[in-house]
């Protein structure tokens, strides 16, 4: 008989990529055990889906209670009172003074493609600005937008059009805010007047791209850019949302409110939603059927970030996660003197990244951070890597993950991280 990978590659797409070749069998918080009985830890968390933890109680209890009564209405056609009371509480949750309002999707790439759709609406403009590194989706705006050509860009043809990137603040690869904010200036001088600019997207916590923060100096600066030229400030919370920086979203972290934000992933507690929330006159620019989709908002996904959003609040873990990346970060700050690979450790609350270099170089070094990876995997350790350069090991857990499953990723963490060298 064929094995799983075998019927994979004859069944489904190259394009597919993946990244382990455990097939799950089952999961439970921060582990996940598969076909064969093998455990692991799950550092990965869905790339950020599951924060609070595969099948949490609250959340499969919500979805049960949820299935017992209706699956799929479509809110366009038969509405339900559970969407109506998701979008006022993340009214109440999203940064930001004044009446909000919410529309909802499923995927964090339709929510991006959304919120550009309101926003060229709004403005009456189609220029949209976005980040080198950033990653909004694998939709053709998404790709669009997205700063980071392989595998996301290459062999698909020509982009969507008024689509313009900035450098990414970030001191470690020789970006300053000031050149970033510099090639702004430049980028309305030579290329497109900000009169025809309708947004500018930002990722307040580059995923893909490495996880590097975007300065407050610098998100507050883009603020008063967009509130000089008219220009709508986008958000993109897909991953930093609900939790995983410390806060309920990132932006809070800066203290500025964009006019829309993007979420998704955290949010459904691994049932596929996404969300779209901003202003209330912006979302409210496009005309009845303008926004929406079969399966936006479907009653179960809203039943579990019903339950996700609870959970976050009684389990209090924005603080968990502050407490889980400090812990985290101390560990791999004590590795620096032994392993002179190590040229960063950072992130807000538990996202947190550790780069690697050539030793005594500014070289990136992949080779290190895919050899950290095989060798936390061969010790049942799920990792992810990220990053322009592929140099990057990114953390993930679920802020539920227990401190005795944390305690024993760090000691397999350390011991891949020597084994690598």
């Amino acid at each position: 008989m064929n094995s799983l990978t075998d019927r994979k590659n004859a069944a489904i797409s190259r394009g597919v990529g993946m990244t382990t070749q455990i097939y799950a069998e089952r999961a439970e918080n921060a582990e996940i055990w598969d076909k064969d009985g093998n455990r692991y830890i799950d550092f990965a968390a869905g790339i950020a889906v599951v924060n609070t933890g595969h099948r949490h109680p609250r959340v499969i209890e919500a979805v049960k209670a949820q299935l017992d009564r209706f699956t799929h209405t479509c809110h366009q056609v038969v509405p339900y009172e559970n969407y109506v009371a998701l979008a006022e509480r993340l009214n109440d949750a999203v940064p930001g003074d004044g009446p909000k309002k919410t529309a909802f999707y499923t995927t964090g790439a339709e929510a991006v493609e959304n919120a550009i759709k309101i926003a060229r609406h709004y403005t009456g403009r189609a220029g949209i600005v976005a980040f080198a590194g950033g990653f909004h989706g694998r939709t053709f705006m998404g790709m669009s937008l997205t700063g980071k050509v392989q595998p996301y860009k290459a062999g698909f043809g020509p982009m969507m059009n008024d689509v313009w990137h900035l450098p990414f603040p970030n001191p470690l690869h020789g970006v300053t805010p000031e050149d970033a904010l510099a090639a702004l200036d430049r980028l309305f001088k030579a290329d497109i007047d900000p009169a025809r600019v309708a947004a500018i997207i930002i990722e307040p916590v580059q995923g893909e791209g490495g996880f590097y923060e975007v300065p407050t100096a610098f998100v507050k600066r883009l603020r008063e850019i967009c509130d000089q030229y008219s220009i709508l400030l986008i958000a993109d919370e897909v991953q930093t949302g609900f939790a995983r920086t410390g806060k309920l979203f990132a932006m809070e972290h800066h203290g500025v409110a964009a006019d829309i934000t993007t979420m998704a992933k955290g949010l459904g507690g691994g049932l596929p939603i996404s969300a779209v929330t901003g202003r209330a006159e912006v979302m409210d620019s496009p005309a009845p059927g303008g926004l929406g989709g079969t399966y936006a908002g479907n009653p179960l996904a809203v039943a579990a970030a019903h339950a996700v959003l609870d959970v976050i609040a009684d389990e209090g873990l924005c603080d968990r996660a502050t407490r889980l990346g400090q812990r985290l970060k101390q560990r791999l700050a004590s590795l620096r003197d032994d392993v002179p690979e190590i040229v960063d450790i950072r992130g807000p609350g538990f996202m947190n990244a550790v780069e690697f270099n050539m030793p005594g170089s500014d070289s990136p070094n992949p080779e290190m951070a895919n050899r950290v990876r095989e060798q936390a995997l061969s010790r049942n350790l799920i990792l992810l890597t990220c990053g322009v350069y592929g140099n990057v090991i990114r953390f993930l857990a679920p802020l539920t993950i227990p401190d005795e499953v944390f305690d024993e990723a760090l000691d397999i963490l350390e011991e891949s991280i020597r084994a690598a060298r």
